[in-house]
């Protein structure tokens, strides 16, 4: 399924409402719309000139709300639903968020991953290997889905006020009108 407009868009991610991102997610964790909200809001504080790199950590895991319990597959979901709207760059960072995982995993071996993290790094390949790593350091977006991969990691803090998805709308609306102007300039 993929979102054709700003407004389907900000359908499903209001849908993420009480949905969560694993099994046995209770009291003490986010929800996927809290945690949409809170790694966005993480990546414009950090990053504010990134637009499209606030609104990746937006919808990275909408993929567990298309395929509940698809682990695995979830980004590449998340970056196929949102590519028509949003462009390469976005999609193509929501789908190197489970590989920057991995290879934070190889390289920062000391770092701890968050509880939900490490119960699904095995599934999606366990870390990195050396030649996977340093392949993955050669991608041109590697370092900005790092960047994703930390706030991803961070956006899950209970209570946290994070503002409301209605407050993205005009940021969305201005990548997703980025993309629709520089598409429509490569038919010429």
């Amino acid at each position: 399924m993929a979102a054709n407009s700003v407004d389907e868009l900000m359908d499903l991610l209001h849908a993420c409402r009480g949905v969560r991102d694993f099994p046995g997610g209770g009291a003490d964790s986010v929800d996927l719309h809290e945690h949409a909200l809170q790694t966005a809001a993480l990546l414009r504080r950090r990053h504010p000139a990134d637009k499209e790199l606030q609104i990746a950590g937006l919808v990275h895991d909408l993929g567990h709300l298309l395929l509940p319990g698809d682990d695995v597959g979830h980004a590449g979901r998340a970056a196929d639903a949102v590519r028509p709207l949003l462009g390469h760059r976005v999609a193509r960072l929501v789908q190197l968020h489970v590989p920057a995982k991995r290879y934070l995993a190889a390289m920062e071996p000391w770092h701890t991953l968050p509880e939900h993290s490490a119960r699904t790094l095995l599934r999606q390949g366990g870390p990195m290997t050396r030649a996977e790593a340093e392949a993955f350091a050669l991608d041109p977006m590697a370092e900005d889905a790092v960047r994703l991969r930390r706030a991803d990691e961070e956006g899950r803090a209970v209570g946290l006020d994070a503002g409301i998805l209605d407050d993205w709308r005009p940021v969305l609306e201005s990548v997703a009108a980025g993309h629709h102007h520089v598409g429509a300039r490569s038919l010429y």
